[in-house]
């Protein structure tokens, strides 16, 4: 074979593969051009048939919200027309309503314009019954007013007498029967004996001689024994006896002390006397405290300064109408705190009020002012209790009553004062309490007389009948009783009784 026709081989033998490899390469082109065809029109098939189920989606669902909002409209269109229905009946409800209304303000009106007529005319009438009352009596307006209210009050007088006659005895009954009841009870809860001690002023001696040596050598024995206790001493014929004269209860019963203690030892000197004095206001001063202290613990009245008891225990020295003060408000407290458990007050509160009540009567020829201002002052220095305070400052009226334990402590007062043999007055002044009872009483007209009775408890007014009606005999008990409360003073009540006497007497003939 030749070099030729090798090449010629060569040639056609790549040619044919050149044409071999292009053929197959159009077949390989052709296959994946038929299969992309095919992918595009699988791919358009599926979102078309995605598109229709979207769209077969969208319209369910805006089917589903067209049915839901035409529900909801009918239902607000039901909701509207029920209020619509509602607010028509309230419109209708209110016509009628502002329908009665009008007809009841014509009816006020017209019922306004009667009264006003029938006003004017009882004023015409009542002005023409005035004017002719003053006419025919000659008359002021005034004094025709009171004469024709006098008759009014003469003619329904019984009628009003009976009806106040009726208030007043079954409120007083009751009242009394309750109050006797807790006073009662009270009174006999408390065994208290009714004859208190009196501190005298009078010291025995054994005889006669020993004045001479109480006087001392030109007097100077006396001398000095007034000058240290502040008492005065009197010496006079009187047999075993010598008397101490002071204002000050405390001074009074130091010189007491210390002159019995000089009596007993003998020796009777200014220097002797100086110690024996000293001595005896030492002893004085812990039996004040002792006293104080003693008194709060029988009452059970607890946490007081140390400082009011020792003035409290200065009462124990102090007597009012012959009543040993301390022992007067130690019994007191017992019946305020009785009165208080019955009455459901404060028990404390009463006992302390009670207690003190009188504490200033401990420095009352000390200090000015009465014994009640005194004793206000002295426990609001030392941090009393404003309860107790207001408890105790009205047993003497001179402040209003503020709490119940106010008028438990004035009540346990007049109770203690007031029991038998408890106090003791001199004659003069008994007798005159009984002349000032008697005067105030006849000091009002239309009196015929007045006895007081039942040692000054009571007082007897006898009237003139012509001169004093029924009604003005209560209107005067009530008088009387008031100048009394104003102007006298002591323990206990007094009462009132009006006596009102009509006779008529006729001859036969």
């Amino acid at each position: 074979m030749t070099l030729a026709t090798v090449i010629i081989l060569a040639g056609t033998t790549g040619l044919g593969g050149i044409v071999v490899g292009y053929f197959l390469r159009w077949l390989v082109t052709l296959g994946q051009k038929g299969s992309m065809e095919l992918t595009v029109k699988q791919s358009l098939l599926e979102a078309k048939d995605k598109a229709q189920q979207i769209v077969a989606d969208a319209e369910k669902e805006a089917s589903q919200i067209i049915s839901e909002a035409k529900n909801e409209e009918r239902e607000k269109e039901a909701g509207l027309k029920k209020l619509e229905d509602r607010l028509l009946k309230k419109d209708e409800l209110l016509d009628k309503r502002q329908l009665d209304i009008d007809t009841e303000t014509e009816n006020l009106k017209n019922k306004h314009e009667d009264l006003k007529a029938q006003e004017e005319k009882i004023s015409s009438l009542v002005e023409a019954g005035k004017k002719e009352l003053a006419r025919i009596t000659g008359l002021s307006k005034e004094e025709a007013l009171l004469e024709l209210n006098k008759q009014i009050e003469k003619e329904y007088e019984e009628d009003l007498l009976v009806r106040m006659r009726k208030l007043e005895i079954t409120g007083e009954q009751k009242i009394e029967e309750k109050s006797k009841d807790i006073l009662a009870t009270t009174i006999q809860r408390l065994a208290n004996s009714n004859v208190p001690d009196i501190m005298s002023t009078n010291v025995d001696i054994p005889s006669d001689d020993i004045k001479g040596k109480i006087i001392g050598k030109e007097g100077r024995n006396i001398r000095t024994f007034e000058k240290e206790t502040g008492v005065e001493v009197i010496i006079d014929d009187t047999p075993g006896s010598i008397v101490l004269s002071s204002f000050d209860p405390i001074r009074r019963q130091i010189a007491k002390v210390a002159l019995e203690n000089l009596i007993l030892d003998g020796r009777i000197q200014p220097a002797k006397i100086e110690e024996t004095v000293a001595a005896a206001k030492e002893e004085i001063s812990k039996i004040i405290k002792q006293k104080g202290e003693q008194a709060a613990y029988e009452v059970g009245v607890l946490n007081l300064d140390p400082r009011i008891l020792l003035i409290l225990g200065r009462l124990h020295f102090r007597t009012s109408y012959g009543q040993n003060v301390l022992h007067h408000s130690i019994e007191m407290a017992h019946l305020a705190g009785m009165l208080a458990e019955e009455l459901g007050a404060d028990i404390q509160v009463a006992k302390a009020g009670a207690l003190l009540h009188d504490i200033g009567k401990a420095v009352d020829h000390e200090v000015p002012g009465t014994h009640v201002e005194i004793g206000r002052r002295i426990l609001e220095k030392f941090g009393a209790d404003v309860a107790i305070i207001k408890a105790m400052q009205s047993h003497h009226d001179e402040y209003p009553y503020e709490t119940i334990e106010a008028v438990i402590v004035q009540t346990a007062d007049a109770i203690s004062g007031g029991r038998p043999g408890a106090r003791r007055d001199s004659l003069e002044n008994y007798l005159k309490r009984l002349k000032d009872l008697e005067d105030i009483a006849n000091s009002f007209a239309g009196i015929e007389k007045t006895y007081a009775i039942s040692a000054g408890r009571e007082i007897r007014v006898f009237v003139k009948p012509d001169q004093i009606t029924d009604l003005e005999a209560k209107k005067l008990a009530r008088d009387i009783a008031k100048r009394i409360e104003q102007e006298l003073k002591y323990p206990g009540e007094i009462k009132v009784n009006i006596i009102r006497d009509t006779r008529v007497i006729e001859y036969a003939r």
